[in-house]
């Protein structure tokens, strides 16, 4: 995913699932170890971030609480999920949302990785669900590592103390305002007297004190204890104590707040009139419970009990009130209602059953089985056989007696409409043909005609969708009126409406067939084979995959006899169609009709089999991708550096003698070196072939670089050139003084054009102590004048041109074996055989950027390129060996297609056709069958195929043994 952009414009790496393999795997190790666990498991649990949904990838999540010391280690830091989330690629803009954000994370590892990672990482089994999964992931229950029931149990009851009984709540006096941060429940607050102002003087009279009435002061401290007052900065600041009215007042108003009246605060302003009056104290009223009968049952019944034998009735005498049907009763379950519903005939509880039915059977389809449910099949396929009292006027019964229809007096209609339920219908077909269609239009029904028609179809729905379970289809391959409803069904008249209970038809005669055995004779048969002749892509589809699959699963062989020769036309001509799913369904037809040889008999005559047969060897490579690969036959090597340095070309030479320094410098540093950072070359040796080139200079009128300035130079050159010193480790040795960086070239180069030069070869001495020429040219024009003029003495002409004459001579250069000693022969000959050891002409680049390319392949000389092998070859569709996951096997239609070659040549040398092709050829003095003339013209691209196409190689192998053991003396 491209990154996102964040705060600040910059990029942001976003979270997404990488679905390796490796994820693949985790994924499907987690869900194995939550179902044996027991706890639910979300594989991509989704996490709110700025820039929107994303779907967490649990092994990176995984990996990453690994990495950081484990989940517990994570919950000792701070906000340490938060950064964990961003590091991840789940971002947020607001610290609420990253708080959100980092507690979902933590949560999600909690549920799903927790106890996996306990069992994973430290092969100790994890705590239970009940005390782990089933628990919130706040910090306050402890590490995970380290959870057991007894300690978890322990701290459950220490955090039960934070929340107080309503005994040990404290009292309202008790300020509770630090309970919010220890996570206790919130108290309600102290209930305040509201501010009353001051309405009399500022000032208090000193005869106030003094006029205070003794008996009333001391009735006061008599009558009432003192109160212990909560200090509140909203209570008046002026009470007279010897007051018993502001006292009573003030403590309602603490205890039920306000006071719905005024009373001044100042004595002196007060009324004089409630001094004398004391207040009644509370009164506290014994309260008891009081039995009822629905509180104390018991005691009530034994009253009865008493009263009965009192009045001499005993208890059988007693009539009780009868109870009320339903009542007390659970009643059946979803299922037998449903079961019941069904079979009661009533439309409305036939309708509220197949609508239950269809659900239950979708979404319960693996634990739903007709063997649990008796009579479930048979109701179902009763309703389903109604769709013909719709349509032809015929009202099918299902008779499980053996000498059904021979009942005297029965009309022929009754008898046409009894089906046999014990053996199955075995002229189901001609009776169909004989009743008589009612007129009904397509597009237009009476609503009672649709409800019956939808009651049919969901029934034949609810077949459909429960035969999809083994069990199921299994059981059902042995009910026969299910073969008769689905002939019934499929042949019915060709109607829009009735396409979609058609199609549930066939989706569960293809479930069903590959538990039945079908002849040839059977009315299941003929009517899947009647299927393909209609011109719908689904009904001609499945009825082929139906047919294919006959006796799948049982011993018995699908012969597939008596199809008709137009159908097997129209497989031929679906081959040609770019559907793959349909080419696959004919294939497969194709692979069981020609595993029998009397098929094969009847296919040469129906379809013109030279045709067939390319087609078939085109699809080999359906589907193919052409595949490259470089093999490597021996690594790239580096030649090891040397300290001896190459000499100057002659021309170059010349050249560099007219430059003044530095630049002589530059250019002979740039021909003879080039970098290389793992190489280096002693200051005194790059110095000494320095001066062996430009050392006769030093006295002449043009300047010499001194030794300093000249390694300083080779810097300016070599950009990654240092001049080091190497340290001795013994006291008897020098330090050794080097250019770290470059090394010599083997071949000098030109400057400026970055042209190679190539030495001359020939060897200007032999015996025992050779020696070759050794001097360097740019091009072969100028070495080949050098070999005429130095090495076999020969004068150019005019014009460049030579004499053809016949010389003594030999081929000197180094290796050569083609002239080692003189012989006498042309001058034209010699020379043409020593033109082939000149250098090809370097071709010239297009543009500057071929120039830097050319420089930089220059500069790497000294390494030796990897000889490679280049391989093609054809890829199609593979899968993995179940066994040996590290094996590929052919599939697809590449597959189906070889089988079906493999069945054709297999069995058409065993077919009558075949002796009269051989007698035909007999006569005709040709030789060869029915194999010669079909896969003669496809043997190459056969070959081809199995030598570039490994997973196929096998089966075209044997399909190559097939053909060529009929017709080997021919080749």
């Amino acid at each position: 995913m491209a990154p996102g952009r964040g705060p600040g414009n910059k990029d942001l790496y976003i979270h997404e699932i990488d679905r390796t393999p490796e994820y693949v795997e985790f994924i499907q190790k987690l869900q194995d170890f939550h179902e044996k666990r027991g706890t639910a498991f979300e594989p991509e649990p989704r996490l709110p971030t700025m820039h929107g949904h994303v779907n967490v990838d649990l092994l990176k999540l995984y990996k990453a609480v690994i990495a950081k010391g484990g989940y517990d280690e994570l919950n000792r830091v701070q906000k340490a999920w938060g950064v964990l989330a961003a590091e991840l690629g789940m971002h947020h803009i607001d610290n609420k949302g990253i708080g959100q954000l980092s507690f979902q994370l933590k949560q999600d590892f909690y549920r799903y990785l927790a106890a996996f990672w306990i069992q994973d990482q430290y092969d100790r089994e994890p705590p239970p669900k009940e005390i782990l999964e089933q628990q919130s992931c706040a910090s306050k229950h402890g590490p995970v590592l380290t959870r057991t029931a007894e300690n978890f149990k322990l701290s459950s009851s220490r955090s039960g103390v934070e929340t107080p009984g309503r005994d040990e709540r404290p009292s309202e006096s008790t300020p509770v305002s630090g309970n919010r941060a220890s996570g206790r429940l919130r108290e309600a607050p102290p209930q305040r007297v509201p501010f009353q102002p001051e309405t009399g003087p500022s000032r208090q009279p000193r005869q106030t004190s003094q006029n205070a009435t003794p008996a009333a002061a001391t009735t006061t401290h008599t009558s009432h204890p003192p109160h212990t007052q909560p200090t509140n900065h909203h209570l008046p600041q002026h009470h007279n104590p010897n007051n018993p009215l502001h006292l009573i007042q003030a403590q309602q108003a603490a205890l039920r707040g306000a006071s719905s009246t005024f009373t001044p605060t100042n004595p002196d302003t007060a009324s004089r009139i409630l001094e004398p009056f004391e207040p009644r104290p509370p009164i506290s009223v014994p309260l008891r419970p009081v039995n009822t009968p629905g509180n104390n049952p018991v005691e009530f019944a034994k009253r009865q009990r008493q009263l009965r034998a009192a009045a001499g009735i005993s208890d059988t005498q007693v009539f009780l009130r009868p109870a009320i049907p339903g009542i007390g009763f659970e009643g059946p379950n979803i299922y037998m209602r449903c079961l019941q519903a069904l079979r009661s005939g009533i439309p409305a509880e036939q309708s509220f059953a197949l609508n239950h039915l269809v659900k239950i059977s979708f979404e319960r389809g693996d634990k739903y089985k007709f063997e649990s449910f008796l009579g479930l099949a048979e109701g179902l396929i009763e309703k389903a056989l109604e769709i013909s009292s719709l349509f032809y006027g015929v009202d099918w019964q299902i008779s499980y007696m053996n000498d059904q229809g021979s009942h005297s007096g029965e009309s022929e209609n009754s008898e046409i409409a009894i089906l046999d339920g014990l053996n199955g219908t075995s002229d189901i077909l001609d009776r169909i043909s004989k009743v008589k269609p009612k007129p009904v239009l397509d597009h237009m029904q009476p609503a009672e005609f649709s409800d019956r028609l939808l009651r049919i179809t969901e029934a034949v729905l609810t077949i459909r969708n429960m035969v999809m379970l083994v069990e199921n289809s299994i059981y059902m391959a042995d009910v026969y009126p299910l073969k008769d409803l689905l002939c019934i069904i499929l042949r019915l008249p060709e109607l829009e409406m009735l396409v979609e209970i058609k199609h549930f038809a066939l989706d569960t005669a293809e479930q069903l067939t590959p538990w039945l055995m079908l002849d040839s004779d059977d009315p299941l048969y003929q009517t899947l084979l009647l299927q393909l002749y209609s011109t719908d892509r689904g009904t001609i589809l499945t009825s082929l995959r139906a047919i294919s699959r006959i006796s799948m699963n049982l011993e018995a062989t699908n012969k597939l006899q008596n199809v008709p020769a137009i159908v097997l036309q129209n497989i031929i001509n679906w081959l040609l169609l770019n559907d793959e799913e349909l080419m696959d369904a004919c294939l497969d037809f194709l692979y069981q009709y020609t595993a029998v040889v009397a098929n094969v008999e009847f296919l040469l005559k129906a379809v013109n089999m030279e045709h067939v047969v390319p087609h078939l060897v085109r699809l080999l490579a359906h589907g193919s991708k052409r595949v490259k690969e470089d093999r490597v036959l021996e690594p790239e090597r580096k030649a090891p550096a040397s300290e001896e340095v190459a000499t100057l070309p002659p021309d170059l030479q010349e050249e560099l003698t007219k430059t003044d320094e530095p630049q002589r410098c530059f250019k002979w540093l740039q021909s003879l070196f080039e970098e290389d950072p793992e190489s280096h070359i002693t200051q005194i040796a790059i110095w000494q072939a320095y001066q062996s080139s430009f050392g006769a200079l030093a006295g002449g009128s043009r300047n010499v670089l001194s030794a300093a300035d000249f390694i300083r130079n080779v810097s300016h050159v070599f950009s990654k050139a240092r001049a080091q010193i190497i340290r001795s480790q013994r006291s008897e040795q020098s330090d050794l003084f080097i250019i770290e960086g470059i090394r010599a070239r083997t071949m000098p180069i030109d400057p400026e054009k970055k042209d190679e030069y190539s030495p001359c070869r020939w060897m200007v001495a032999k015996g025992p102590y050779t020696k070759r020429c050794n001097q360097f040219f740019l091009g072969g024009e100028k070495m080949w004048h050098h070999v005429l003029a130095a090495h076999l003495g020969i004068a150019m002409g005019e014009g460049g041109k030579i004499e053809n004459k016949e010389v003594n001579a030999s081929c000197d250069w180094e290796s050569c074996l083609k002239y080692p000693q003189p012989a006498q022969m042309r001058l034209s000959e010699l020379t043409r055989h020593i033109k082939t050891h000149f250098p090809s002409p370097q071709k010239r680049p297009l543009s500057e950027g071929s120039l830097d390319s050319s420089a930089k392949r220059q500069r790497r000389a000294y390494i030796t390129p990897a000889k490679t092998m280049s391989l093609a070859w054809e890829q199609t569709i593979v899968t993995r060996d179940e066994r040996n996951p590290k094996m590929e096997q052919a599939a697809g239609i590449p597959l189906s297609a070889v089988l079906v070659l493999r069945n054709i040549a297999r069995n058409v040398v065993k077919t009558e056709s075949e002796e009269q092709l051989l007698k035909k050829h007999e006569m005709g003095g040709e030789g060869g069958g029915w194999n010669e003339k079909l896969f003669r013209p496809v043997m190459a691209r056969l070959f081809e195929v199995m030598t570039e196409n490994r997973a196929m190689a096998d089966y075209i192998t044997s399909l190559l043994q097939l053909v060529q053991d009929d017709y080997a003396p021919l080749y």
